[in-house]
């Protein structure tokens, strides 16, 4: 596996959706940029805030597209395209309907299953990236999906979806490394 040099967190820009289940993937990449001190700039040729972290012999690149969900493959092309990074190198955070919140797993390309974020981004890119697949949970219902993402999650569910986004960050070295297995067995076995 290649090491990963770009960690995306996928979500809406704006304050009305700061707070939205949408959001977890920005919530993932700002728990990297505060563990690893960084602090996030707009970068109009990527459209998009980046972070760049350099830390014990790590080198990668933090994303938060500032296009909306369904164009959030723009800016990733954007920032692939200037650094040369490949798809396999590029690790994209995202709200999973089809996880409880609390879990994080990692996974290798696969279909959209519906998030438009990942439809614009392996439309932009083909669908080789890293997944960090983190559980929102579902609304019961597909009718109640849009309504349902674009919600806050109660203070017990946005503890537990924090406290996954926490446990992820802390296999960044693995990832970075190019060690997905390891990483995966960390994660997955918590």
């Amino acid at each position: 596996m290649s090491s990963v040099q770009l960690i995306v967190g996928l979500g809406n820009p704006g304050e009305k959706y700061e707070q939205t289940r949408h959001n977890a993937g920005f919530w993932f990449v700002d728990e990297v940029a505060r563990q690893y001190g960084v602090v996030f700039r707009p970068e109009t040729k990527f459209q998009g805030h980046v972070a760049r972290v350099q830390s014990n012999g790590m080198d990668f690149w933090l994303l938060k597209p500032a296009t909306f969900m369904n164009r959030s493959g723009q800016s990733i092309q954007a920032i692939a395209q200037f650094y040369k990074i490949s798809v396999e190198s590029i690790l994209v955070a995202h709200d999973e309907l089809d996880l409880e919140p609390g879990v994080a797993k990692l996974k290798i390309g696969g279909g959209h299953g519906g998030h438009n974020g990942l439809r614009d981004t392996i439309a932009a890119m083909g669908n080789a990236f890293i997944r960090l697949r983190l559980g929102v949970g579902h609304p019961g219902h597909r009718d109640q999906v849009v309504d349902y993402v674009l919600k806050a999650p109660s203070k017990p569910d946005f503890q537990l979806i924090e406290d996954a986004s926490y446990q992820a960050s802390k296999v960044i070295p693995e990832l970075v490394l190019g060690d997905l297995q390891k990483a995966m067995h960390i994660l997955h076995t918590k």
